[in-house]
């Protein structure tokens, strides 16, 4: 049963009314079927009993078990098996029992659990401290009142109160309150008009998520045609997170069955309040999730809807899409289509602003696609830092833009204020020294993610000036003729590494082998090429007519034995050339 959704009629108070209700009996059902399915002893152990009643293939009727726990709620297993003639004997089993509950309880921790409030729009409350105050206790007195319930049944079956307690995630993973909020639906788009607004998200790190697949492959394609004029009826519940993508508005809409998705973006996008969705328009609308018509359901689209001054992108809703990687690049190309439209640079990368203890500071950007050594790179100086003496700030992680302020110098933007980063990638223990905030995806597997908070808002659209552009390679080897860090005396030296996006592909998308990929970045840039090519050489004119150094930093991630030390080198080697 994935992901399991509770609203505000869900939240129980007391441990009759949780055991009593139709989820923990759906819940329920679902556990014994999951037994049933793997051959398991306490299968047998409940059907002896006549607790359930099916279970051989899906959920099982499991009214009589539900009875029981109820009354194992409140009184011993002692009392209950002489009280109640259906239980009789039932005392001779309480080893069986008691891994029961410790089972059932596993269980239900092992799966992906969301508490949903859905309110109608109503700003000044939710701006309240008191509101916010009231959402976060309402999710910790549910997590409070199932642990209450386990423990009370656990004793009550095994006769012994723990020595050690563990206070085990066991509520919701994460909630969120969603409003129902009047927006300037455009016309053609009203299937989303009535589709409800994240407005406040609470998690509980480490949040840990299964997505069913852990890589993304191809790009998103454009199409003369809108392809949200070819969504069916919506099925299901659909909620949205509206995001600020850098400088842009962009309303994320994704089915329920994408919930771990959309909720992640909370570690990743600013959301936008609800007075700014109220009257203003987005600039960009992403649709996660349906059917659209006669498109292939294993591409992903988006159009430039000139009519509505908008640029609009569906991914289908099949399994294959259910990666974090598709719903993240999916918008962070509307945010590249929008921004070359209007005359800005996007780049694929990383930019960091290192300052020394001396007051010395280098705003350095590092360009490069999945697995180049971008972010490794800069979270290696982050590793550095706690050296001492040097302090690091994130502007970007993974996708920013060039832009030019009133007197004409070039700035850069962020459009991220988190990082959606490898495990393998990142320094020994890091993500470990941030679990309090992370959330991770699919840790046990082969490009395992985590999401992480890593800037403020406020901090990456300051705009910031740059003192060098650098491409990272991934795979070549440093001698005298390649050093770690190299730069280029021209345009004409510069634009080919540029536009010829080498990279050793690191197993991040369906990619193998030394790959290319136009400017390093198929997110807008290659489908937008003419354009990008004239945006690209003006503003590489002008970063080396502005004295900015542009040139290539060999990160060596993509060579076996330099996943770390790699891109330690390659920052150690640009603090010696800064600094």
């Amino acid at each position: 049963m994935r992901p399991v959704i509770l609203s505000a009629h869900d939240l129980c108070r007391t441990p009759a009314e949780l055991l009593g209700s139709a989820l923990f009996a759906d819940i329920l059902g679902s556990f014994v079927g999951d037994l049933a399915a793997r051959g398991s002893e306490l299968h047998g152990f409940l059907r002896e009993q006549a607790l359930v009643d099916g279970g051989g293939s899906g959920a099982a009727d499991a009214s009589r078990l539900v009875e029981l726990l109820t009354l194992l709620s409140a009184r011993s297993i002692e009392d209950v098996s002489g009280a109640h003639p259906a239980y009789a004997g039932l005392a001779a089993w309480s080893a069986c029992m008691h891994e029961l509950v410790e089972s059932l309880y596993n269980y239900w921790r092992k799966l992906e659990r969301y508490i949903l409030i859905e309110e109608g729009y109503q700003a000044a409350k939710v701006m309240s401290v008191d509101y916010h105050n009231w959402f976060i206790d309402t999710a910790q007195s549910f997590e409070a009142l199932v642990r209450e319930t386990y423990r009370r049944i656990a004793f009550n079956v095994g006769g012994e109160l723990p020595r050690v307690y563990r206070q085990l995630p066991s509520g919701a993973g994460a909630g969120a309150l969603i409003e129902h909020i009047p927006w300037r639906c455009p016309e053609g788009y009203e299937m989303l008009a009535d589709i409800p607004f994240m407005q406040l998200v609470v998690i509980e790190p480490p949040l840990i998520l299964y997505p069913r697949r852990n890589y993304r492959r191809g790009a998103i394609k454009p199409l003369e045609e809108n392809p949200l004029r070819l969504l069916g009826e919506l099925q299901g519940s659909w909620y949205c997170y509206p995001a600020r993508v850098g400088l842009l508005r962009i309303f994320i809409f994704f089915s329920s069955s994408f919930l771990h998705l959309g909720i992640s973006l909370c570690n990743l996008f600013e959301m936008i309040p609800g007075e700014e969705i109220h009257r203003g328009d987005p600039d960009g609308i992403l649709v996660f999730g349906g059917t659209a018509g006669s498109l292939s359901p294993d591409e992903t689209y988006y159009h430039e809807d000139a009519v509505n001054d908008l640029v609009a992108a569906y991914v289908s809703g099949i399994e294959e899409h259910d990666y974090f990687g598709y719903m993240k690049k999916a918008a962070l190309t509307l945010h590249n289509v929008i921004m070359l439209n209007r005359g800005m640079l996007p780049l694929h990368g990383a930019m960091a602003r290192i300052r020394m203890s001396s007051g010395k500071t280098a705003n350095i950007v590092i360009v490069g696609d999945s697995g180049a050594g971008k972010s490794e790179s800069l979270e290696a100086l982050r590793a550095i830092a706690g050296e001492g003496s040097i302090d690091i700030k994130v502007v970007f992680d993974d996708m920013g833009v060039l832009g030019s302020d009133k007197g004409g110098r070039v700035l850069a933007y962020g459009t991220e204020i988190g990082a959606f980063v490898r495990l393998d990638d990142l320094q020994p223990g890091y993500a470990y020294s941030e679990v309090d905030r992370s959330i991770f995806m699919n840790p046990q597997l082969s490009n395992a993610r985590v999401v992480i908070p890593v800037s403020e808002y406020g901090y990456i659209i300051r705009g910031h000036a740059i003192d060098a552009l650098l491409y990272a390679n991934n795979y070549e080897e440093i001698d005298e003729d390649n050093p770690i860090l190299e730069f280029f005396s021209s345009i004409e030296e510069a634009l080919p590494v540029f536009e010829s996006g080498a990279r050793m592909a690191k197993g991040t998308t369906d990619e193998k082998g030394l790959v290319h990929s136009y400017f390093a970045n198929p997110f807008g840039a290659a489908q937008k090429r003419r354009e990008h090519d004239a945006v690209a050489r003006y503003f590489f004119e002008r970063l080396l007519a502005g004295g900015v150094r542009i040139g290539t930093l060999r990160t060596r991630l993509g060579i076996g034995g330099y996943e770390m030390r790699g891109p330690e080198e390659a920052a150690r080697a640009i603090l010696r050339e800064f600094f």
